[in-house]
């Protein structure tokens, strides 16, 4: 029965572990990641994490409100920590990476037809990253 406990403990110390690994590459990077993305970077800190326990931690960090999905047209989704606020992406059609723009497009409610209420907006803007651009 003592086995048994000990081995939940580490079971559940080894998940702690690996999540905390997950939200650490999460803060670390300066771009949204792919979920084999987040599994490559969280290997290096935790040997043992699977790519399962990478989508399980992402859907349970998603529910926490401390990631959000950042969704490309026509790509899979990207994980990124909510502690970054409202921003926008850039796209490089090259080496399909998706970087953080640092501000927010002004004027857009001149866009905005006479009488429509905007509730929320997103910007990609596509192009050639420095690397590749280089």
């Amino acid at each position: 029965m003592l086995t048994e406990h000990l081995c939940e403990v580490s079971t559940e110390r080894r998940t702690t572990r690996q999540k905390e690994a997950i939200k650490a590459v999460l803060k670390e990077q300066d771009r949204p990641l792919l979920p084999e993305e987040i599994h490559q970077f969280a290997l290096k800190l935790v040997p043992t994490v699977g790519i399962a326990t990478v989508y399980r931690s992402i859907k349970t960090l998603i529910e926490d409100g401390q990631v959000c999905c950042v969704e490309i047209p026509g790509q899979s989704p990207r994980y990124e920590g909510t502690e970054k606020g409202h921003h926008h992406h850039f796209h490089c059609r090259e080496c399909q990476q998706v970087f953080d723009l640092q501000k927010c497009v002004e004027g857009l409610r001149k866009l905005v037809p006479s009488g429509f209420q905007v509730t929320d907006h997103e910007i990609i803007l596509y192009g050639l990253c420095k690397k590749c651009a280089g």
